[in-house]
């Protein structure tokens, strides 16, 4: 196997165990991709983390075809669809994060509550429509809610986070569980005072110094 592939196919091992460990996902129910040749690269289904090997990753084209006898995430298709509709896009991670899923049983977006909603891309988080789990039209939703942004929830199921590298969407994962978990909070004690768009537009120029945009 190529050592570029081998190093990728390892890097979705570890953020696979990272996003468990940092308590952003629970058991197999995230899953992680990222681009490689004219298709990618995605974490099987139904391996627990801790078992997983280089040569389960899964390779699917841009057909989404993939070899016979393994079986990709059920969630192929959203990570597929996003990567394709986002060419500069090197990376998605999907959790469960427990925050940001109790805000999408609500069809709620996270608003622009903290000035890191920026680091979302825009001044708040969208809430994707809801669909069932694994099919094109979920994809459809996501893509849609991710238009201007690099993150969104899923009504209903999670959260999309993607990075040009999995450093980067795995950091933005758990930062939108974070903000997910201040917002919440913030709730409890009578609601935010929002910032303004014009901050926020700020405040993602700022980002450039730090490399988040």
């Amino acid at each position: 196997m190529d050592p570029t592939e081998l190093s990728l196919r390892q890097s979705i091992i570890d953020t696979c165990l990272r996003m468990n460990r940092e308590g952003i996902n629970q058991g197999t129910s995230g899953n992680v991709s990222a681009r490689w040749g004219d298709g990618m690269l995605i974490s099987p289904s139904g391996i627990p983390y801790e078992e997983l090997e280089p040569g389960d990753i899964v390779f699917l084209d841009a057909g989404g075809e993939h070899p016979a006898g393994q079986r990709p995430s059920s969630e192929w298709r959203l990570h597929l669809g996003i990567l394709q509709a986002r060419p500069r896009i090197g990376a998605v991670v999907h959790t469960h994060s427990v925050h940001a899923t109790a805000l999408s049983m609500r069809g709620m977006e996270i608003p622009a509550a903290h000035y890191m909603v920026a680091a979302g891309g825009g001044p708040n988080i969208r809430c994707a429509r809801y669909a069932t789990f694994g099919t094109a039209e979920l994809s459809e939703h996501a893509i849609e809610a991710l238009e201007g942004r690099s993150a969104c929830l899923l009504a209903n199921h999670g959260v999309v986070a993607t990075g040009t590298d999995l450093r980067r969407a795995l950091w933005l994962a758990g930062e939108i569980e974070v903000l997910a978990r201040q917002y919440i909070l913030s709730l409890m004690l009578g609601g935010p005072d929002l910032l303004s768009e014009a901050e926020i537009e700020r405040v993602r120029e700022g980002f450039r110094d730090y490399g988040l945009r």
